[in-house]
Formats: structure tokens, sequence, C-alpha cells
């Protein structure tokens, strides 16, 4: 059964099209990866189908009375409500029908009889809705995903607006789950997840027995989850049965016969040109002549997709920083209470350390205290002679107002505007994301501008938050490799072990100094 149809689909931004008549449809039980580069349109697509965004063209139509439900990273989270809150409010609607059900209870006692029969049939009804989704057991569904995601070990009386973006993230999918809707929409679930909850979080979407469309640049975790791909270029949507794997096969495929085609055609054109123009002007071979011209205006001509360029990152060094980049004695993190035991150690020169374990137990606050940006509860941090440091941070500040190019120019005033573009175009981006407003960008090439102000900076000391977060697969490589190359020092906050695997010279584990796990 349809759960969900989309029919000739178009949308675009100004004069930049998105997509073009672009058709879907969702059927019961099927698992889908949403794939393609950044800014071809995922997340633009996902908000159209949710009707937050109105197409240009075409139709969306949902199945009667299906629950969708959506990891909105956007959504707000208000003051004053505790992740228990959050998560009761996913089961709102029984609470209402909780609610209906005492006031028919109490209007009892002075209803007729005829009043009292279809009291009776009403809360009939109530009560089996109420059973079918568990309503008396609801605490302890509640505790139970607490537990899977580790909120119960933040503590499920905190206030949501004191999360980190992790624990942030855990809330909204915990609460996700336990709506248990007829349809996930995923976008990028298991960006900020430390590497357990993305565990639990794979083996759980391998067991649900509802549909979901995930968005994810995470192979390794699509390939676990997904029973078809849909690929975003060029303004289409194409599907593919199986994993990423073998999406990957069978694209590669179909991309080199459409490319043999294509040279066979262009071929065939040439030389029917080249016979037309040699013979029309005859009179014996003006009928052939025709003949071939009339093929070629009948011919539907092979089109290649234009190649997305493919970003270029080469971090630039300044000159050697000391043997030691950064000391720590006895160093304690935190903010109003700690959280670390107090820390001693060192980073020499040329190291590449790469910092994992939980969200919340303090590893952006860790890189936070060694660049000074918010004060350590005790102890001291020292940085090394000679440094010039790089920060990038897990996301951009809001409210910026900036054209890229713009963005690019008030760090580096001294380029002019060809030096600007050529910048980011080095970063992957095209003319049209060039000029465009940063806050309108895709999340992933937000990053890239973010980065394209990294690498042209002269550094020795990359800090980085979560740099893969957002990017898509050959913007990670790409960004591994530059980081390989990197003659400098790295400190990395990052959950993906395929990307630091190879590249980091050591791995520390937050969880072994933290005091607590929150």
């Amino acid at each position: 059964m349809s759960i969900l149809n989309v029919e000739h689909l178009s949308h675009g931004f100004g004069d930049r099209a998105i997509f073009e008549h672009v058709s879907f449809r969702l059927l019961k039980g099927e698992h889908i990866g949403l794939v393609g580069a950044n800014g071809e349109g995922k997340s633009t697509f996902m908000n159209i189908i949710t009707g937050k965004l109105m197409p240009d063209e075409g139709k969306v139509e949902w199945a009667k009375n299906v629950r969708v439900g959506y990891l909105d990273q956007h959504t707000v989270l208000e003051k004053g409500m505790t992740i228990r809150d959050v998560l009761k409010s996913a089961f709102s609607w029984l609470y209402e029908m909780e609610e209906r059900m005492n006031t028919i209870c109490d209007s009892m006692g002075d209803a007729s009889e005829d009043e009292l029969n279809q009291m009776m049939e009403e809360l009939g009804v109530i009560q089996e809705m109420m059973d079918a989704h568990d309503f008396y057991i609801l605490d302890s569904r509640i505790e139970e995903i607490g537990r899977a995601l580790g909120l119960e070990e933040i503590g499920l009386e905190r206030d949501v607006t004191e999360l980190s973006g992790g624990q942030r993230t855990k809330v909204l999918l915990a609460k996700l789950l336990l709506e248990k809707p007829d349809i996930l929409l995923l976008d990028e679930p298991t960006n900020y997840l430390d590497v357990e909850h993305i565990t639990w979080l794979k083996r759980y979407l391998e067991e649900y027995e509802n549909a979901f469309i995930l968005i994810s640049h995470d192979i390794p975790f699509l390939n676990s989850v997904v029973n078809l791909i849909y690929h975003m270029e060029n303004k289409e949507l194409n599907r593919y049965v199986g994993d990423y794997d073998h999406f990957q096969e069978v694209y590669a495929v179909k991309k080199a016969q459409k490319e043999a085609a294509y040279n066979r055609q262009q071929q065939e054109i040439s030389e029917l040109k080249d016979f037309v123009a040699r013979n029309k002007a005859r009179v014996a071979t003006r009928n052939m002549a025709m003949s071939r011209q009339k093929k070629l205006d009948k011919m539907d001509v092979i089109e290649l997709a234009k190649e997305k360029p493919k970003p270029e990152f080469h971090f630039r060094t300044a000159r050697t920083s000391g043997r030691f980049v950064v000391t720590a004695k006895e160093l304690v993190i935190g903010y109003e209470e700690p959280l670390s035991r107090p820390l001693t150690f060192a980073i020499e020169r040329g190291e590449k350390i790469v910092l994992t374990g939980a969200n919340g137990i303090g590893k952006t606050t860790l890189l936070k205290s060694i660049l000074g940006l918010i004060p350590s509860l005790g102890g001291d941090v020292e940085l090394g002679d000679y440094l010039e440091i790089g920060y990038f941070e897990q996301e951009m500040p809001k409210g910026n107002t900036n054209s890229c190019i713009q963005e690019i120019w008030e760090e580096f005033p001294s380029y002019t505007q060809y030096e600007v573009r050529a910048a980011l175009a080095k970063c992957g981006l095209t003319t049209q994301h060039i000029e465009s407003l940063v806050r309108v960008l895709s999340g992933g090439e937000q990053a890239k501008v973010r980065l394209c102000k990294l690498i042209n900076r002269e550094t020795n000391l990359l800090v980085l938050d979560e740099p893969t977060n957002h990017l898509d697969v050959d913007a990670k490589e790409e960004l591994k490799n530059a980081l390989k190359e990197y003659k400098g020092t790295v400190l990395m906050v990052c959950h993906e072990p395929e990307f630091y695997d190879g590249l980091a010279t050591s791995v520390w584990d937050c969880s072994e100094w933290t005091t607590k796990v929150i």
C-alpha cells in the first residue's frame, strides 16, 4: 500500500532549480536512504513532503490517517521543560483521551439511561485505544528509551535548555521513537550522536517494522539499515534497490553506459553533419543530404549531466610552532559544576589527536577551555610558542546575513573578488552557491564555507569540533586526505571511526576522565 505519493514535483530558490518534475512513492515497510551531494535538495525535499515548504509545482499526497514523525534539528525546546516533559509530550493525545475519560466518568451520575449507554460506548472505544497504545505502562516505555539513548544518565528531570547539541538530538530522537509513527523521517540523525548510541539506533532501525526515509552521509550506517536508495542529483530523483554499496555499483555502470551511448551518438552526429555539409549543394546528392538532415533534426540528443565540482582542501601551514603546543596541569573543565577530574597532559607538535566519548562529557568544553574561550574551574592550561590557531566550531553562529562572498571577504579583505570566488569554488561550491546568502545553504555547504576560511589562513594548530557533520562523502574523503597531509598539529572531536582511522596519531576516550556521564 502506498503511504506517500509525490508527482511532478518542481521547486527552486530564485533562479536556482532544485527539482524538476520529480516523482516518488513510499510503500509500507520500505526503509529508504535519501542520498546525494551537499546542496542537491535532500532537506528541502523533506520540508516539502512534511508541508513546511510549498513546492512551485506538483502534488504531495499522504494516505489517510498516516502519522508522520520528523526528526527536525530546529525544533524549539522551551525553558522550564524537563527531558521527561518532552518525552511525555509524545503521548499528549493519549493524555487528552484520559482527560476525556475522566470527564465522562464525572458526568455519569447525572446522565439519563440513553446518555449513559452512549457514554459507556465511548468509554469502551477510549479504553481500547489506550490499551492498544500501552497507556498504563508509558512511564516504563519512557524510561526504557531514556536508558537506551543515555538520557537517564543525564537526568530525566534536567531542563532541556541546559543540554548540549548531542543531548538535544537524543531527546528529540527519543520523543520521535516513543511516538511510533507510521513513517519516520530522519535528517542526519547520527550527527552529534556518539558511537554507542549510533549502534543502538542502527539496531532499532534494522528491526523497525514501519517505513522510514533517512538522510545520512554515514555510509556504514546506511548500509546497515536501508533496503532502497533514492539518489538526488541534477534535479532528478532515481530509485535503486539495495543498500548504498549496491547503488554505487549500479550507478557506476549506468553512468558508463550513458557516456558510451553519448560518445557513439556524438560520433554519428559528427558524421551526419559532415555528410550534409559536403553534399547539400550537389544536385546528385542533395536528397541524401536532406534525408540525413531530417535524421539530425529528429534525433533525441543525449546530454551528460554536468560534473559537480569536487572540493579541494589544502591547509596552509604557518611557521613551525614550539615543541609543546598545549600543556595542561591539574586542569578542571566545566561551567557551574566540574565535568572532569583534574587533567594533566601535553600535546606535542605534529600530533593528531581525536577526542571521543559520549555526548555531554565535556569534549567541546575542553576545546574551548584550551583556547581560552571559557574559563576553567581549576588548574592551568598553557599554549606553546609561535602558535597560529584555526578553530572549527560545531555550528555556524545564528543570525548571519552575509553572502558567501561577504563571509570570505570579511576574513580576507585583501582578496580580489576573483580570489574570493576561486577560493570558494575550490571548496566545491558552484557559482549559484557562492552568490547565495550563507543562511540559505544546506548544512554541508555552510560547512564548506567555514572550511574555506580555515584552509586559506596559515595555521600550525587546527582545533576541529565535529568537522564531518553534514559533509557529503566526497568532502569527507578530501578533508581526511588534507588533514593527513597537514604538517601542523590537530586536536579534533569526532564520532566517526572511519574518518579518523589512519589519520589520528592517538585517540583520547574522554569518558575516562569525566566526573559523570551526563
